[in-house]
């Protein structure tokens, strides 16, 4: 019997939505403790007091830290890395390709706020443990898709020579990802408070339209 059968019964739901409302829960809990902690220094029971809820419950859904962590990878960040793979289909032009790779990127940090400081935290942080995520998953996806499809774009002289398209790809991640991971700190130094999502992305699609002004 799962551990949460008592509590859920009374939702009135079938056992199997209760299960997977439960498990969904736990995941978010997890995340939650992930990001203020990090993967290596947060405990099962740590993410179960989150929750209000007993290791057990989390062995039951998960069988063991590593478990969880893999669920978190496949079910929440790679999803969420999915749709921005599924932005970047449409055959578009330099300017169009860095203005729907921003909206894309500066939509999904919105609807889960939680994957940018999650991202600086277990992929560019030395030590972080879900580089291999980036390097073996997200890597053949989106960042060298992009370079690839850039450096065509130079072939046909349609990209300023002088640029990379290896960095370029770096440059509109750190343009989309990085504002919101380090919003907390650049919001308190301006008292930017007023500047809300919406205006984050118009002023990234503004400054990213200008750099492609610069290509022929």
């Amino acid at each position: 019997m799962p551990p949460t059968e008592s509590r859920a019964r009374k939702t009135g739901r079938p056992p199997r939505q209760r299960a997977a409302a439960t498990r969904d829960e736990l995941l978010d809990k997890a995340i939650d403790v992930f990001v203020r902690r990090g993967i290596q220094a947060a405990t099962l029971r740590d993410i179960a007091t989150e929750a209000g809820v007993t290791p057990a419950m989390l062995h039951y859904h998960f069988g063991d830290k590593q478990g969880l962590v893999g669920a978190v990878v496949e079910e929440r960040v790679l999803a969420a890395i999915g749709a921005l793979h599924a932005e970047l289909g449409r055959p578009e032009d330099v300017a169009g390709l860095m203005g729907t790779f921003a909206r894309a990127a500066m939509a999904i940090g919105h609807r889960h706020p939680w994957l940018p400081s999650l991202w600086v935290r277990e992929v560019l942080s030395e030590g972080g443990a879900l580089r291999h995520v980036l390097v073996e998953r997200v890597a053949p996806m989106i960042p060298r898709r992009i370079a690839e499809r850039f450096s065509d774009a130079q072939s046909r002289g349609e990209l300023d020579a002088r640029l990379d398209p290896r960095l370029l790809v770096v440059n509109l991640i750190g343009l989309t990802l990085f504002p919101l991971a380090a919003a907390p700190i650049w919001r308190q130094i301006f008292s930017a408070d007023d500047i809300d999502e919406p205006a984050i992305t118009a002023h990234t699609l503004a400054l990213i339209g200008k750099i492609a002004e610069t290509s022929p």
